[in-house]
């Protein structure tokens, strides 16, 4: 007998805890013995589960064979470097008559001399993008040649390899929403005198959006640390769960997490976005905005670092719903958003520093991002972010550049840090984790540890700096 599957939810339950994989296997035909292996939802003892899993992934359909319907098959990446105005002006116009997708920066606006543009081109466009690049003589290479191959590198054995109980949670693996959100909850029971789970509010699509709080007792001091804003960047809600794992792990055993634990409370959100994130996982790798629907347009989303109000849809945001950059109908137009700002403002006179995490470039930002200004208590800021990248650097010697977004990055309105920044919150910082471009979006899971581990040193300098009073440097000259 012959049958089709398509996109089967396997549940692992051991004891209380829960742990949901996504299994994706597009038209697989299984035959085995003359008899029909049927996988369905359903409860398995794990042996007898792994095995139904391995026949179906590993003897019949290779591991990732139909990973997103195979839709990145042959789709590119391209790095194009323009080296004067009027190849920056050529540029604008190619890629404005093909529909591609901008990794980094994030429109067309933002191209710039001598500035390196990373794009996704469709299989179809490639052979006239090639073209059009070699008669402007404009600089290129690929630094992806196969999308749909390096995908499935990344995240080709997710249905197949072996998810372990919470107990035994693997911190080195990107998890999906249903994955987090179970951790989340066991996190919270295993850990009552550390750990507190409670929810912000609901997104568009109606998932809750949960918040852990770290910390021993009350503080009056708290630093908030957000993950996941932008749905394709996933080693972001990889760190914000590696971090409180390291948190817990090494209190009392590490003194400065267990005085950062004792004086600090930290809300750590894991996905912020999580329509978004689950949609990047089961339809749309690379989808970045929430998954609200516009009126009028056929086009969804929003991009959830334009939507604040501070400077709305301005510079670096878009008005057009069906650009990455849409600023939304109106600030907090997004109920994720409007959740978060509600909460911050809330508890803004305990929260001292908000932290968002983002991927990719190996930068740490701070205020201004949406003009080219000096914030009032800049080198403070400066301080503690000079601080975080010397103890990212410790771990593996990688390098981040460090400044205001403006001129470090690029100019964008409408983001969280200059929110968080202007409502009262003096350490706003937002990091653009790994790498700088050859992987892109898809850090392979073999990174997550080292990426994780430098950037919980950053975190915790920053918060460290909390505990001790600033004292600027009046005679320093800023940098701007």
């Amino acid at each position: 007998m012959w049958r089709s599957y398509q996109k089967s939810m396997i549940r692992l339950r051991s004891g209380s805890a829960r742990l949901t994989g996504i299994m994706e296997v597009v038209s697989c035909s299984l035959m085995f013995s003359s008899r029909l292996i049927v996988v369905h939802q359903s409860a398995f003892r794990v042996p007898a589960l792994l095995t139904s899993v391995m026949i179906c992934s590993s003897l019949l359909c290779p591991a990732g064979a139909f990973l997103y319907n195979n839709r990145y098959v042959g789709d590119q990446v391209l790095r194009i470097i323009p080296t004067n105005e009027q190849e920056v002006r050529s540029l604008k116009g190619i890629l404005g008559l093909m529909k591609v997708d901008f990794w980094q920066p994030n429109s067309a606006s933002l191209i710039h001399q001598n500035r390196s543009v990373d794009v996704h081109v469709k299989n179809h466009d490639i052979r006239g993008m090639h073209g059009r690049l070699t008669d402007e003589k404009i600089q290129y290479q690929v630094l992806i040649s196969n999308l749909q191959k390096e995908i499935e590198k990344q995240t080709g054995h997710r249905f197949s390899r072996k998810r372990r109980a919470e107990s035994q949670y693997d911190y080195e693996v990107y998890h999906s929403l249903e994955e987090i959100q179970s951790w989340m909850f066991e996190i919270n029971r295993t850990q009552p005198d550390l750990v507190a789970l409670f929810s912000i509010g609901k997104s568009y699509e109606g998932r809750p959006l949960y918040v852990l709080q770290l910390g021993k007792g009350n503080q009056k001091k708290a630093v908030w640390i957000d993950c996941g804003v932008h749905a394709r960047e996933w080693i972001g809600p990889a760190f914000c769960q590696w971090f409180v794992k390291e948190a817990i792990n090494s209190y009392q055993y590490d003194s400065a997490m267990t005085k950062l634990l004792n004086q600090l409370s930290f809300y750590i959100m894991p996905v912020f976005n999580v329509d978004g994130y689950h949609y990047s996982w089961n339809t749309d790798r690379f989808w970045r905005k929430t998954r609200s629907k516009i009126r009028k347009f056929h086009c969804r989303g929003v991009d959830a670092n334009r939507n604040w109000k501070v400077k709305w849809c301005d510079e670096g945001a878009s008005s057009h719903p069906c650009d990455d950059t849409y600023c939304g109908p109106f600030p907090e137009s997004e109920p994720e958003v409007k959740a978060v700002a509600k909460f911050l403002r809330k508890n803004k006179k305990r929260i001292k520093a908000y932290i968002s995490i983002h991927a990719y470039a190996q930068m740490l930002l701070y205020p201004y991002s949406y003009k080219y200004a000096m914030i009032p208590n800049f080198n403070c800021v400066e301080s503690a972010a000079s601080s975080a990248v010397k103890a990212l650097y410790s771990a593996y010697g990688v390098r981040y550049r460090y400044g205001p977004a403006s001129t470090t990055l690029y100019v964008s309105s409408g983001s969280s840090i200059d929110w968080a920044y202007k409502n009262g919150i003096p350490y706003a910082f937002a990091f653009e984790l790994r790498d700088t471009g050859y992987f892109g979006f898809l850090l392979p899971e073999s990174l997550i540890k080292p990426t994780c581990t430098e950037t919980t040193r950053a975190v915790k300098a920053i918060a460290s700096g909390l505990l001790k009073k600033c004292n600027p440097d009046k005679d320093r000259f800023p940098y701007i």
